[in-house]
């Protein structure tokens, strides 16, 4: 089974894609880029589309409810020839997001999400794809309807979350209507919602979906693609695996700074700090001392910080 790293505002960054990667993705999305930043020359929009070498096979995923806005962007993402597809996000239902017509809120009015995938489709030579959920609410499962329109604008594909807009990120997902999504799907199916291990993986695979995305579970723990395709447990402790990271973190730093100098790339200290309290803290989740040693990490702000802390943590390993 094919296991994609779904794209986390906030989260699936460059680096923490290349330890996604190196743990056994198949694939991953990026962050969410918006088509109005791009479109109103938006410095840190731009640089959620950066990649760091030896990244693996790349969608760059787009949200936006302008037409024109949504084009340009496909046209945008599509010249840097970093990624294999582009993907609209008609799925995401934080109201930042939705107050714009955006994300979920798409989910509503599926001629509008065939008009942006067209526009996508219309400006680049890459497959487009789509992310989204069953519909609105349970009183309302539209994902069969979305699906079709999606075909028609010459979408090659349908990623679908399996729960409902109302639901946010919590409560059951719906694998009974994932299942009916595949069986009534003129488009391949890719599935998420929740996968955390090996049981879950099974009952989504059982879906007969073409893959399986997995997100907030691989958070603190890259390597769970490989585990849960049979690989034994990461070896490495959780001080080398915060290492290994930090090292990412910083390349890519370096990266935007050098193609970048006319924008503001933090200094190394504050990128490092800033990337500790999103990412690095988790590795050290669930070891004796975690609680004391999390309120150290919120308040770390400097780099050779970090590094301390990660050299008495190997001596504890």
């Amino acid at each position: 089974m094919k296991l994609v790293l779904a794209p986390l505002a906030g989260f699936t960054d460059a680096p923490f894609r290349q330890m996604c990667f190196e743990g056994g993705a198949d694939m991953a999305y990026t962050e969410m880029v918006s088509a109005a930043g791009l479109a109103h020359g938006s410095s840190p929009t731009r640089h959620l589309m950066e990649t760091l070498p030896g990244e693996g096979k790349l969608a760059c995923q787009i949200f936006g409810s302008r037409v024109s806005d949504v084009a340009y962007a496909a046209k945008i993402a599509t010249e840097t020839g970093r990624f294999r597809e582009l993907n609209l996000n008609a799925g995401c239902p934080m109201p930042k997001v939705t107050r714009e017509g955006a994300g979920a809120k798409l989910i509503e009015n599926p001629r509008l999400i065939a008009q942006l995938l067209k526009a996508m489709t219309d400006n680049t030579d890459l497959p487009v794809t789509l992310k989204t959920r069953l519909g609105p609410h349970p009183g309302r499962t539209n994902v069969f309807e979305i699906a079709e329109e999606a075909a028609r604008a010459g979408a090659a594909g349908i990623i679908v979350h399996a729960r409902y807009t109302s639901q946010m990120h919590g409560g059951p997902v719906h694998l009974e209507k994932l299942s009916e999504l595949v069986r009534r799907s003129p488009l391949p199916v890719t599935g998420n919602g929740s996968v955390t291990n090996a049981a879950e993986l099974s009952a989504m695979s059982q879906c007969a979906v073409d893959a399986v995305m997995i997100g907030r579970a691989a958070l603190a723990k890259p390597s769970l693609f490989s585990e849960l395709k049979g690989a034994p447990p990461e070896k490495a402790s959780a001080a080398e695996m915060c290492e290994r990271h930090l090292g990412h973190i910083l390349s890519f730093r370096e990266q935007l700074a050098r193609r970048y100098p006319l924008d503001h790339v933090p200094s190394a200290d504050g990128f490092s700090s800033v990337k500790m309290h999103t990412h690095l803290f988790r590795y050290f989740n669930g070891r004796p001392g975690a609680a004391a040693l999390r309120a150290r990490l919120s308040t770390v702000r400097t780099l050779a910080e970090i590094r301390e802390i990660i050299e008495n943590e190997k001596s504890v390993d």
